[in-house]
């Protein structure tokens, strides 16, 4: 998986990029049951699409190694999907009737018989169990022995320039199991590698920011720089502050005092506990109190170099500053994963469900749709399901490449972002004027174009597309029940006739160039550590401002949890302040005004776009430096227009959404 965060580097907008792994989300659908046999059960997904008989190239040696997770269906796989649907839907008599994580473990966690079932026969196939959780089983051996379990044979085929081990044809379980077996990952190999254990690199090389800034958007206008559409733009803003977001946002006197929000990423920043308290001291954030922000971290980590780890420690910094200064009382919870592989992602989600170490969880990582894999995605929502029945939410950024067509030629939406099972969070670019006044957002997506030689144009303005919030219809996952009626029929059919999800669900702040500061220890070209300060953006940005600004609805709606918040982030949609909810929950526009901001691209009407100075080498002058103009609302093939659209979604929160969950 990758991160989500746009950082600004020699003045070039990139998306941080890790390793694109085939992991992914579906609409969390049971193993399927079907004939392979009279005695087995087929485990739908377990064989690749890239696994075809013209890229086969044969059997793979028996003796090679297989390490594999069996994922357990559970005692109700069905019941669990309609629970956790009934306790979010704000229609439904069970709205917000919770279970507590042993209440959900109890009625729709896999039984002991059935763990022990299911270990038994990865026994007797000659497959070593290395270790149980409540949702797994993982086991070890050879080529042979996991041909002898899972009914089918491993061959080795060609994907792209590389050849990986793959089932022949889908696997299956033993019909005996009464269908225990939700799926098994690992079959396929692509592109996992052996695990060893790693100590954490440094922190990457220092990053900051060249002025001329702006304090706040249009406080300082490039009078000596080129037009742009016709006027004079301003620079663009050193970084937006907490109290800047909560004011656009509608926090009003909340702060999520007595709300638990967990992070997920990989690894673990070294120094998290110093920038945070650094940051909150310099910008006027509240101090953290004992035991507010805290880390629960694997014993070992891998694949440090192939995942980038240090690059990880900036998205944590970031999720934490973001929440904290949005929602300054909520307690913080950071859980990392060993890698940025699904596995141990799924590891650090299993976790917070299983602890129930927060109501909401911000996630920004994700991959493109076409790397996902039906085995992988039954397990990632799994853990979405058990977690909506407990009230917990998860956030996920939508991407930060647009479509995604400049960057892997196909148009797709990103993923865990594309499951139904959790709100999808896109971007905006924010303007927020003098006194924190809120003016308007526009879709985030950028085009850069550089000061000409002469200084008296910018080349070829408005230039190529840089970044921009991801978002887009699926291919593979069924439309919910949730956006029909709310998104129009020309994204939700652009892929199927019956409909399929259409990414994002929210937005808020993730244009770099409107971004927000944050305080990072990095490592400077003389070798030495310490803090320092830079201006970033992404959706990695939006989703924890989001988790933030549920935080504080949380806190509105007297500390009751929102859990999986789609269904009432689109019951809200349109609702004026009359609709109401099976629930006697009402919707309601609040004393504060409209729910959402409806973003469009050109709010307006004239073109909007920002002046940009970046060292050349993402330091100091002493490479010299570069201008540029970046255009605001520019989102490759995707538009922000009025209503619902592919870029915000229902938009972004407004002075009532964070009132509108007030308890009457």
């Amino acid at each position: 998986m990758r991160s989500n965060r746009a950082a600004v580097r020699a003045g070039v907008s990139m998306a941080a990029t890790l390793p694109l792994l085939a992991g992914a989300l579906a609409l969390g659908i049971p193993a399927a049951q079907a004939a392979d046999g009279p005695s087995r059960d087929t485990l739908s997904g377990t064989k690749p699409a890239w696994a075809t008989a013209k890229a086969d190239q044969g059997s793979t040696s028996d003796s090679s190694e297989v390490t594999a997770r069996v994922y357990l269906a559970g005692r109700d796989a069905a019941g669990l999907a309609a629970y956790a649907r009934a306790v979010s839907d704000p229609e439904s008599a069970s709205y917000g009737k919770y279970l507590s994580a042993e209440q959900t473990q109890a009625r729709f966690g896999a039984t002991a018989a059935q763990a022990s079932a299911v270990k038994s026969w990865l026994k007797s196939a000659g497959l070593d169990v290395t270790g149980t959780t409540r949702r797994y089983v993982s086991v070890s051996g050879d080529v042979a022995a996991a041909e002898r379990a899972f009914g089918t044979q491993l061959h080795n085929f060609a994907k792209g320039k590389k050849t990986y081990r793959a089932p022949s044809k889908t696997a299956s379980a033993p019909a005996s199991l009464n269908g225990a077996v939700l799926t098994v990952t690992g079959l396929d190999s692509a592109p996992h590698k052996a695990d060893h254990q790693d100590q954490l690199p440094p922190p990457d090389a220092v990053y900051r920011n060249s002025g001329p800034f702006s304090s706040y958007y249009g406080s300082n206008v490039a009078s000596t720089l080129p037009a742009a559409y016709g006027k004079k733009i301003p620079y663009a803003v050193q970084g937006y502050s907490g109290k800047q977001l909560r004011a656009a946002y509608g926090a009003g006197d909340r702060t999520g005092k007595g709300v638990r929000v967990a992070i997920t990423d990989a690894y673990a920043s070294p120094t998290i506990a110093y920038d945070a308290a650094t940051y909150a001291k310099k910008h006027g954030d509240a101090a953290y109190r004992s035991g507010q922000l805290r880390q629960v971290l694997p014993g070992d980590y891998t694949k440090t170099e192939e995942c980038g780890a240090a690059g990880w420690y900036g998205e944590e910094t970031l999720d934490v500053e973001a929440v904290h200064a949005v929602a300054p009382a909520a307690s913080v919870t950071y859980v990392g994963a060993a890698s940025c592989y699904d596995d141990d992602l799924l590891d650090s989600l299993g976790k917070i469900v299983d602890g129930h170490l927060a109501d909401i969880v911000s996630n920004s990582w994700g991959d493109i749709e076409a790397n996902e894999t039906p085995d992988i995605a039954a397990a990632y929502d799994q853990v979405f399901q058990f977690g909506a029945v407990e009230g917990i939410g998860f956030y996920f950024s939508s991407g930060d490449n647009g479509d995604e067509v400049a960057n892997t030629g196909t148009k797709q939406v990103d993923t865990p972002a594309n499951s139904a099972w959790v709100t999808a969070v896109g971007g905006t670019s924010l303007a927020v004027g003098k006194k924190d006044k809120y003016l308007f957002e526009t879709g985030w997506g950028t085009e850069r174009a550089v000061l000409s030689d002469d200084g008296k144009s910018w080349t070829d303005f408005p230039g190529a597309f840089t970044s921009g919030a991801g978002g887009g219809t699926s291919r593979t996952v069924a439309e919910p029940f949730y956006q029909k009626g709310v998104v129009p029929d020309s994204l939700a059919k652009a892929n199927s006739a019956a409909g399929n999800r259409v990414v994002p669900d929210i937005s808020a702040i993730a244009d770099p160039n409107t971004g927000f500061k944050v305080g990072q220890t990095q490592t400077f070209p003389d070798g030495s550590q310490r803090y320092d300060e830079y201006r970033i953006g992404g959706t990695s940005l939006a989703a924890p401002v989001i988790a933030g600004v549920q935080a504080l609805a949380q806190e509105a709606r007297g500390g009751k949890a929102l859990g999986f918040a789609n269904p009432a982030i689109y019951a809200r949609y349109g609702s004026g302040g009359g609709s109401g909810s099976g629930s006697g929950e009402g919707v309601s526009s609040g004393k504060g005004g409209a729910v959402y901001h409806d973003v469009t691209d050109d709010p307006t009407g004239a073109g909007l776009a920002v002046a940009r100075v970046d060292f050349a080498n993402g330091y100091d002058a002493a490479d010299g430096l570069v201008t540029s103009v970046r255009s605001l609302g520019k989102d490759s093939s995707l538009k922000a227009v009025k209503g619902y659209d592919d870029v915000t979604g229902v938009g972004s929160p407004a002075a009532g959404y964070v009132d509108s969950y007030r308890r009457r």
